[in-house]
């Protein structure tokens, strides 16, 4: 029986893909959006573990640890739904919310500090951050490249390499005596983590669940799960425990969390694109408006669930990647992962259960989350071409981040009223990369143009050298720079091959994080589009042909691998001079 229709805000117009089983704005039959709706909200409870590693660092009770869960709960449900519905204050995709890793060193830090009301102060932060960000984030990119935000995602995965450590080896503070038993429990669920991640199939989306439920069947086993009694004092149903919000962040501390919260909307920025993506065939650019309205839905729904003791939430990448897999990006399924998100924090009796997870499972759980972080750090960094600059500029943000990483000492040696600058690794590595990647930019030009002789023994070099420097120089993407340089090597053969005695004299570029545009200039009039465009079937009989005919057939063929390298091809002419041009969604 299909759902009854709902009125959510009107979506943009955009060409259903066929490859889709229910689109964004389609309405699935009542027993698929709650199968559908199940999935997406198991596959975001999976990663509670993060509130629970959180929780764990910090030496919170199981009483503290089960209200922050169902709270968190609660603020990953009003943002689901708020990104479901759309409108102003939500994307209209299908972007399901989990607890935010980058924050879990710093609800540690408040929890230790203030107790569970502590961390209202980050919610607070991430939250206005959040809502400042949304008009402006556009132009946000340019301060934040991939390599910036790399590198500060690396440090968040190297702090919490020591205490998940010390969880899954059973290692005491001040002692350095592994637990055989600890060990083999976290070596467990950090394998089936790894097994199932790799070679699971569709085991994949759940492989953190399951590994956290072998890994406690292991400790059951050996006797080591412990808090069970626990359980029978709690109601089956109740309301959701709250706590008294403590705002209480020093300087450094608001610095390091503002910078997190920029990278974390910068990633649900590219988050909301790529749903965007997969729900429109004829998907160009990027719908700012709902990029804003995303971005907009975290800010509110952490400062909401922040005031009652809830941790901060990000983009899940997993329900993307589950979205993408069931082929259905229906805006309905998060409305039902949303209200089962809220449902589940009305269950006291298995949001305890949650806490109850022993050490050791959550040490390597957390080893998983640092290595992921690092990992994915890394591939940012590599992901842009870089040249000399971009090397120093990460290189050395990162040699002063794992400097204080290691030796927080240092911090005690600078004046007091600049210890906010230099007391926290994130803030020093992301400053610092931020500082040295504007610095390094100085008097770099987002354009360039370089004259080209078309009887160049090394025109091909040339032209290769050029694309690969400038996007180099730029910080453009590795894989869009390769693919514009074989584009602009095509163009030049296309140019030289097609009729009228055309002749290469020139390449201009253009970047602005978004694009990439290439313009091979050329003497003679514009290459005509049905060159550069779509190409007709060749002849099997071609050869047997005249050599005009050879010549066109070529050009045709020429013509159709520029448009499966480059995403739009075009030609004019201005100021005298003709051009093919190669665009470049970036």
């Amino acid at each position: 029986m299909p759902l009854p229709s709902l009125r959510l805000p009107a979506m943009p117009p955009r060409r259903r893909p066929t490859d889709l089983v229910y689109a964004a704005g389609e309405t699935p039959p009542k027993g698929t959006v709650l199968l559908l709706g199940a999935q997406h909200a198991g596959t975001a409870m999976a990663f509670i573990a993060y509130v629970l590693v959180a929780t764990r660092m910090a030496g919170l009770d199981h009483e503290g640890t089960q209200t922050m869960v169902a709270v968190t709960l609660l603020g990953m449900a009003l943002c689901t739904a708020l990104q479901a519905w759309g409108g102003r204050w939500g994307s209209g995709t299908l972007l399901v919310h989990m607890p935010n890793p980058f924050m879990i060193p710093f609800v540690a830090a408040l929890v230790t500090a203030h107790g569970p009301g502590g961390v209202a102060g980050a919610a607070l932060v991430s939250g206005v951050v959040a809502l400042c960000m949304a008009p402006i984030v556009r132009h946000l990119r340019p301060l934040f490249p991939p390599t910036v935000v790399g590198v500060v995602i690396c440090m968040g995965g190297m702090a919490l390499v020591n205490t998940a450590t010390r969880n899954a080896l059973g290692v005491q503070s001040g002692q350095w005596a592994v637990d055989g038993a600890s060990a083999l429990v976290a070596g467990v669920t950090l394998a089936a983590i790894v097994v199932l991640s790799v070679w699971g199939g569709r085991l994949r989306l759940i492989a953190l669940v399951a590994a956290m439920a072998l890994g406690v069947s292991v400790s059951a086993l050996l006797g080591r799960l412990e808090g069970a009694e626990v359980l029978a004092g709690v109601p089956l149903l109740d309301l959701p425990s709250v706590v008294k919000p403590v705002f209480a962040l020093d300087a450094g501390l608001i610095v390091a969390i503002s910078l997190v919260c920029v990278l974390s909307q910068l990633d649900t920025l590219g988050s909301v694109i790529m749903m965007d993506k997969m729900d429109d065939a004829d998907w160009k650019r990027a719908n700012m408006q709902s990029v804003a309205g995303g971005i907009k839905a975290n800010g509110v729904g952490d400062l909401a669930a922040g005031m009652l003791g809830g941790f901060p939430t990000a983009t899940c990448s997993a329900n993307i990647a589950l979205a993408y897999a069931s082929r259905s990006t229906a805006r309905v399924v998060g409305l039902a992962a949303a209200g089962l998100l809220a449902l589940v924090a009305f269950l006291p009796q298995l949001t305890m259960a949650l806490t109850l997870v022993p050490a050791p499972v959550l040490g390597a759980v957390g080893l998983y989350a640092a290595g992921f972080l690092i990992v994915s750090g890394m591939e940012l960094v590599i992901s842009r071409a870089m040249d000399s600059r971009t090397i120093f500029a990460v290189g050395l943000s990162m040699c002063a981040g794992l400097a204080l990483l290691q030796m927080p000492q240092l911090a005690e040696r600078v004046p007091h009223s600049l210890h906010f600058l230099v007391g926290d690794p994130f803030v020093v590595t992301g400053l610092l990369g931020t500082v040295l990647n504007l610095l390094f930019r100085l008097g770099t030009s987002q354009r360039a143009e370089q004259a080209l002789s078309a009887t160049s023994p090394t025109l091909h070099a040339d032209i290769t050298g050029l694309v690969e420097s400038w996007g180099a120089t730029w910080g453009a993407r590795r894989n869009v720079v390769q693919r514009a340089a074989l584009a602009a090597l095509e163009a030049a053969e296309a140019i030289a091959a097609a009729p009228g005695q055309r002749e290469l004299v020139g390449l201009r570029g253009h970047f602005d994080e978004f694009h990439l545009d290439l313009e091979l200039l050329h003497t003679g009039a514009p290459l005509p589009t049905g060159a550069a465009g779509a190409a007709q079937p060749v002849s099997p009989s071609l050869l047997d042909e005249s050599d005009e005919a050879l010549d066109a057939a070529l050009a045709q063929m020429s013509g159709r691998l520029l448009q499966h390298l480059a995403d739009r091809v075009g030609s004019g002419e201005a100021a005298g001079r003709a051009w093919l041009r190669l665009h470049f969604q970036h």
